[in-house]
């Protein structure tokens, strides 16, 4: 045995704890009467008041990190019938538009990751949100000098911070609430987003009427501005907050206290190195992550289809299909917004909750019925429905707490070192998806030629759509059940190979207790599976492998029970990967192509 199960004194039975320090970190200067985590931080010993303190200290700056981004993102949905009037912008123009922010989500969120991993979240966070600001500015410009090309290429250079600083955000809140309510704070991390973007679909047609079409861009302009000066003063703050909250450091961290401890204890800077090597990220490691990932990923792709494009699209949708204003159809799709408000928090408390181990996956079909049920509503003759508030009703229910669901759900499948990364390849899938839908959304409200729309006019177009929105819906619940059998399988597999090796733990455990832990590579730290739903059903899915001197390479702990991932399976893996990168690079293709071919200068729409 290359590890150890620690026993409580005075516990007859073996019960696995999930430490606050890696079992892979070696022990540094064993002999020091302080923790090891507290040695690498040099800290007092932590008071629990203070610590939520500077918990939720943490928890408000991230939550501030993503308002302007999120106010952003939803300006312009309910400004689209304003700006074919005074602009002259045609659909897929408008489809364009939403699209160039999205189309540096397919692979900005995994590079996102990655640099999370290798700069640290906090310097991550400041890119991004400069970024953010500097795409914001050139929208505003563009909106100025009424040039759609100019628009387009500043949401193109806002899209390249957006999902990063989405990925940053909720690997910092993983980082403070992993062991101190998770589903609660990742709940209000990403409430604050939603709730900027119910307030810029609220207000955004209100302030173009009252102030001029400028205005919104001014005010989304500004909150980038704010959110990029609480970014600052995290990263000011952040050494503090680490110190106060009992946080364990990130790979960048460990580096870096192990230059600054190297100019007076060379062994020390050394362990810290081994630790820092240990914790970054290999990309060869991702197609051994196993199948229950890739469904997870290809469940991304799908529900980004279903969500994102909807949203930016419905105000217009029923505008067209209910004869409803430019104003009430624009206060109907708001309204969309308002689920994840409310129900966000909600589902955080469920979460750290409720018992059963598959209780997320069950809520995620619930939410995946419930937006199927509205574009039902939707996809019957308007003739026969009259209104889509209950369609509104019963979708803005759905995805209220769906998204929520997905991020949760990360670490129960991947260690924790892979978080960071497995939410970036999440982000870039899901806006890989809502991508090429989006645009493909555009053509389809278009239509084939200006003869079709003649002939056939904006209700068949519009109907084509939903059909397609309602198709997408099936196949993401087909796809939760799938993942839900998978996980339940894993889970099956897991618990026979805990009860196998039981016994051999407990027969060894007194040898083990006498000695001295020395952080072999075989092992698999036991918190880093991530929460599940009960004391008991807390047992981390252990990957059993060879001890670290027989040769064995690294394999996740998302691995089945025999310890690693089949030959075959990893191979798929590699396919996964390379089906994904296809998949981007489409989004790119069909993206350019559409902007050489549709995109009109000023001139061009004079005409």
């Amino acid at each position: 045995m290359s590890g150890h199960r620690p026993r409580r004194p005075g516990s007859g039975s073996l019960r696995i704890s999930i430490p606050r320090r890696s079992y892979t970190e070696p022990r540094i200067n064993s002999a020091s009467p302080r923790p090891p985590d507290e040695e690498l931080v040099e800290r007092e010993e932590l008071i629990p008041s203070r610590a939520f303190i500077v918990r939720a200290l943490a928890l408000l700056c991230a939550c501030s990190l993503s308002v302007g981004s999120h106010y952003a993102s939803y300006t312009l949905g309910p400004l689209k019938s304003r700006l074919a009037q005074e602009i002259g912008t045609s659909n897929t123009e408008f489809s364009l538009l939403i699209s160039a922010f999205s189309l540096n989500g397919t692979w900005t969120p995994l590079v996102g990751g990655l640099m999370a991993s290798k700069l640290g979240t906090t310097l991550t966070s400041i890119i991004a949100t400069g970024v953010i600001f500097f795409g914001q500015v050139l929208l505003l410009l563009g909106d100025i000098k009424e040039d759609v090309r100019l628009m387009t290429f500043g949401l193109f250079v806002f899209g390249f911070g957006v999902s990063p600083l989405a990925v940053v955000q909720e690997s910092i809140i993983v980082r403070f609430f992993k062991a101190h309510g998770l589903g609660v704070s990742m709940a209000l991390g990403l409430v604050a987003g939603k709730f900027a973007s119910f307030v810029s679909a609220r207000t955004s047609l209100p302030l173009a009427e009252r102030f001029g079409r400028h205005a919104p861009f001014y005010a989304s302009t500004l909150l980038a501005a704010l959110s990029l000066f609480i970014n600052l003063v995290y990263m000011l703050s952040s050494k503090w907050l680490i110190r106060g909250s009992g946080t364990v450091l990130e790979a960048s961290e460990i580096r870096h206290e192990a230059r600054r401890r190297s100019l007076y204890d060379l062994s020390e800077a050394q362990v810290l190195e081994k630790v820092a090597k240990k914790r970054r990220i290999r990309f060869k490691d991702i197609p051994k992550l196993g199948d229950i990932f890739w469904a997870y990923i290809g469940l991304n792709i799908i529900c980004g289809t279903v969500w994102a494009p909807f949203t930016h699209l419905a105000a217009n949708i029923f505008e067209r299909r209910y004869g409803l204003t430019e104003d009430a159809a624009s206060t109907q799709a708001s309204y969309l917004l308002v689920g994840s408000i409310l129900l966000y928090p909600v589902t955080g408390f469920m979460v750290d909750r409720m018992k059963h181990p598959q209780a997320v996956l069950r809520m995620f079909t619930l939410s995946s019925v419930l937006t199927l049920l509205g574009y039902a509503w939707l996809v019957l003759p308007p003739a026969w429905t009259g209104t889509p508030s209950p369609a509104v009703a019963v979708f803005a229910t759905g995805i209220g707490f769906s998204p929520l669901l997905l991020v949760v759900l990360v670490p129960q499948l991947v260690p924790f070192k892979f978080v960071s990364t497995t939410l970036g390849v999440h982000k870039s899938m899901e806006q890989t998806g809502a991508t090429i839908f989006q645009t493909i959304a555009g053509l389809v409200l278009d239509g084939a030629s200006p003869r079709h729309r003649a002939s056939q006019g904006d209700q068949s177009t519009t109907q084509q759509l939903l059909n397609v929105f309602f198709v997408f819906n099936v196949l993401q619940l087909l796809g939760i059940i799938g993942l839900s059998y998978l996980d339940h399988r894993r889970r099956q597999a897991a618990e026979t190979l805990e009860n196998a090796v039981g016994d051999e733990e407990e027969a060894e455990h007194e040898s083990e207790e006498q000695s001295t832990f020395t952080g072999g590579e075989g092992d698999i730290l036991a918190s880093e599976i991530g929460p599940l739903s009960s004391p008991e059903q807390r047992k981390p899915l252990l990957c059993r492998r060879p001890r670290a001197d027989s040769g064995a390479s690294y394999v996740p702990s998302s691995c089945p029970s025999q310890g690693v991932c089949g030959h075959s399976e990893i191979r798929r893996g590699r396919f996964f990967v390379c089906l994904s990168a296809m998949l981007v690079c489409s989004a790119w293709v069909l993206f350019l192509s559409i902007v050489w071919l549709r995109l009109r200068s000023r001139q061009q729409r004079d005409l």
